[in-house]
C-alpha cells in the first residue's frame, strides 16, 4: 500500500549522546581578552584584577582605583599593545590571540599523545572557555575523573594558586563531585628543562652563541610577582632559581653568560627582581653586543614574551647602545614542550589509564 503524497512521517527523535566517562585532562592558562578592542579588554582586566589573588589588597580600598582610574586608562592602552601581536587575517577572532592560539594547538597534540583512553579539553582561568563551564560540560556528559595541569612550570599562589582556586570552587558549588588531581608544578621537571635547552642549542646553531667575555648574556626573564608575596611565603621565586639553576648545568653554560631577570611588573609597589627591562637597558648602555632572552615561565607565546620582550625590551637594548638582541621562542606548539605537559599529564592521569 503506498504512502499517501500529503502524508508526514513521524519525525524520528534524536539519540541522547551517550555518556563519556573517560577521564578529562584539562590544561589551563591565564586566559585572554576576546579581541584587541579596549571593549573587550575591559572585562578581561576587570576579571583578571578582581582576582585576590593576583592583587591582595583589600577591595574595599583597590575597587574605587581599579574601577575609577585602571579601568578607564588600561584598556585602550593594552588593546593598542595586543593588536601589534593578534594573528593577521583574525583580528575579530579569539583565536586571533597567540595566547589561544597555541593552547588550542597544545590541547590537540596533547590529545594525540595521551590517545584515545583520555579527552583532553583547554580552558582559561579569566575569560572564556571559562575553567567552571569545561568541568560542568565535562561532569554533563558523565566524566567523573578530572585532571587539572595549569600551564605553569613555577607555582605561585596568583598563577596555579588561583586556578586550583576556581577548579575548588566548582567543587564546592557540586552536589555530584568529581574525583579532581592537580599538578602543583614542575620547575625541576627533566622533560621541562630539556624542552628549554633544546630551544636555546638550536637558536645557537643558526645564530652562534653570546661571548660572555665581549660581553654578550642569556637572560632568562620570567614573570615577576611583588615582594610582599614573597615576603608572605610564596614559594615563586625559589621555584625560578631551581629552574636557572639546572639549565644553566644542562647548557654548561660559561660562567657570567646566564641571568635571571623578572618581567610584567605592575602598579608602584615594589617586586621581585632584577627587572628584566631595566637589565636589558644596562647592557645596553654597557655596550653589549648581543643579548639573548627566553622566558622558561611562558608556555605559549602571548603579550608578556611577544610585546613585552620582542618588541618593548628590545627597543630599549638597542636604544641604550646595545647590539643584537635575539628572542628565543620555546614553547608553541615544539614537540620538547609538548613532551614536557605530556609528562605531567601522564603523572596526573596514573591509575586512572594504562
Amino acid at each position: 500500500m503506498k504512502t499517501p503524497a500529503h502524508a508526514v512521517e513521524d519525525p524520528v527523535t534524536p539519540a541522547p549522546p551517550r555518556p563519556d566517562s573517560r577521564p578529562a585532562l584539562i590544561l589551563a592558562n591565564l586566559g585572554t581578552p576576546e579581541s584587541p578592542t579596549a571593549k573587550h579588554v575591559r572585562p578581561f582586566l576587570r576579571d583578571f584584577l578582581t582576582d585576590r589573588r593576583v592583587v591582595e589588597t583589600h577591595p574595599a580600598l583597590w575597587r574605587p582605583i581599579l574601577e575609577g582610574i585602571v579601568l578607564t586608562i588600561r584598556p585602550a592602552r593594552s588593546a593598542r599593545k595586543y593588536a601589534t601581536i593578534w594573528r593577521p587575517g583574525h583580528e575579530t577572532s579569539h583565536s586571533g590571540s597567540p595566547l589561544m592560539h597555541h593552547t588550542e594547538r597544545q590541547g590537540e597534540l596533547l590529545a594525540a599523545e595521551l590517545g584515545d583512553a583520555v579527552q583532553v579539553r583547554i580552558a582559561m582561568r579569566y575569560g572564556e572557555p571559562a575553567l567552571g563551564r569545561v568541568m560542568g560540560e565535562l561532569m554533563e556528559a558523565g566524566c567523573r575523573r578530572i585532571a587539572v595541569l595549569p600551564a605553569y612550570p613555577q607555582y605561585s599562589a596568583s598563577s596555579q594558586g588561583t586556578v586550583i582556586d576556581e577548579a575548588a570552587r566548582f567543587i564546592l558549588a557540586s552536589r555530584d563531585q568529581p574525583e579532581l588531581r592537580t599538578i602543583r608544578s614542575f620547575p625541576d621537571s627533566p622533560a621541562y628543562i630539556e624542552a628549554l635547552a633544546t630551544a636555546i642549542e638550536k637558536h645557537w646553531e643558526r645564530h652562534g652563541r653570546p661571548d660572555p667575555a665581549s660581553g654578550g648574556r642569556l637572560l632568562l626573564s620570567f614573570h615577576s610577582i611583588p615582594q610582599a608575596m614573597h615576603d608572605a611565603g610564596d614559594p615563586y621565586r625559589s621555584e625560578c632559581e631551581r629552574t636557572a639553576a639546572l639549565l644553566t648545568a644542562r647548557l654548561d653554560a660559561p660562567e657570567g653568560l646566564i641571568r635571571t631577570t623578572f618581567q610584567s611588573v605592575f602598579g608602584p609597589a615594589a617586586w621581585i627582581g632584577p627587572a628584566t627591562i631595566d637589565t636589558v637597558g644596562e647592557l645596553g648602555a654597557a655596550g653589549c653586543p648581543r643579548v639573548d632572552v627566553i622566558c622558561p615561565g611562558f608556555m605559549a607565546d602571548c603579550l608578556e614574551t611577544l610585546e613585552e620582550i620582542d618588541q618593548l625590551n628590545r627597543q630599549t637594548f638597542t636604544a641604550a647602545g646595545g647590539g643584537d638582541f635575539h628572542y628565543i621562542p620555546w614553547g608553541n606548539d615544539e614537540p620538547a614542550c609538548v613532551a614536557a605537559l605530556a609528562e605531567q599529564a601522564r603523572g596526573a592521569l596514573s591509575g586512572w589509564v594504562d
